[in-house]
């Protein structure tokens, strides 16, 4: 049987969620949960994980300012350990559900435009939430820049769009081989070309970008976003508040959501469709069987 191929974009706060400690425990719990799911759809398809960072990359910014003694270290390095630690623990829990099945954990870089307006307008939420006071002392303490993000406020650093990704071909080889692919953690660690060098650069890139990106490069037949609620909303948080469970390309870009959560997952899934004329959905974590199965999410077509 020809396996399909399926992109999965997890978002961070689906592997750590909203109001729960930024605790290596609570990670794992839905860690746990997601490779559970996963080991249930092993046999009818080729996967791809691009997992988020959000919650996880600023706490080791935290972290990093903590420590005195050294400068903070860049986010492009903090991108990289984000993946590698994140990487690890889907590579270890997926494989005690799967067997005989590679799981690969691909350390990624991905190409942005040093001029892109990203670098100006900072949107990507990361690190833990905080009250309006907290929020305050921490922009004056740090310089950082602020944001509200629902009832609270999180800080918020430049996501410019990938433009590519470096180790695409890689990827490409890993699933001819009948491997589970992480890849794109975090968005990828985001890199700018000096000549034929490539550098790091201070950002966090959406990993729902560059999930879209990888499935377009890959020709994936699927594209999924798995987040923290169960489907796209209009006026979420308001009593107005509705699921749109089917949509096409054309009159969801006519919505606007919230930039530094739900319209980078919108604008990704429309970017695939329209590049493919394939589906893509946006649904909960732990909804995959049903979002599948059309049963559950947000169907954009």
């Amino acid at each position: 049987m020809i396996k399909e191929l399926l992109v999965l974009a997890i978002g961070g706060n689906a592997l750590l969620q909203r109001g729960e400690p930024l605790e290596y425990s609570y990670m794992q719990k839905n860690i746990n949960k997601v490779s559970k799911i996963i080991s249930a759809i092993i046999n009818d398809y080729k996967i791809i994980i691009v997992h988020g960072n959000g919650p996880q990359v600023g706490l080791l910014s935290l972290q990093s300012n903590a420590y005195k003694e050294v400068p903070p270290y860049p986010f492009d390095i903090l991108n990289a350990e984000s993946q590698g630690m994140i990487g690890y623990l889907l590579q270890q829990t997926l494989a005690n559900y799967i067997q005989n099945i590679s799981i690969t954990t691909l350390i990624t870089q991905v190409l942005v435009d040093q001029k892109d307006l990203a670098f100006k307008l900072p949107t990507k939420f990361i690190g833990p939430v905080y009250n309006k006071q907290e929020s305050e002392d921490l922009s004056n303490r740090y310089g950082w820049i602020m944001k509200e993000d629902g009832k609270f406020y999180r800080r918020v650093v430049a996501s410019p769009k990938p433009i590519d990704i470096i180790e695409i071909d890689s990827a490409s080889t890993l699933i001819n081989f009948n491997t589970i692919v992480i890849s794109g953690g975090g968005g990828g660690i985001p890199c700018i070309r000096d000549g034929n060098k490539l550098i790091g650069i201070e950002a966090v890139v959406d990993k729902d970008y560059t999930a879209a990106l990888l499935a377009k490069k890959l020709k994936a037949d699927k594209f999924i976003i798995l987040t923290d609620v169960d489907s796209v909303y209009d006026n979420f948080g308001t009593a107005k508040s509705k699921p749109i469970r089917e949509i096409d390309v054309a009159t969801l870009k006519g919505h606007r959501f919230p930039s530094g959560s739900m319209q980078p997952k919108v604008d990704a899934v429309c970017d695939f469709v329209s590049s493919t004329n394939k589906t893509a959905s946006i649904g909960a974590l732990d909804k995959l069987l049903e979002i599948l199965n059309r049963r559950s999410g947000t169907l954009i077509k």
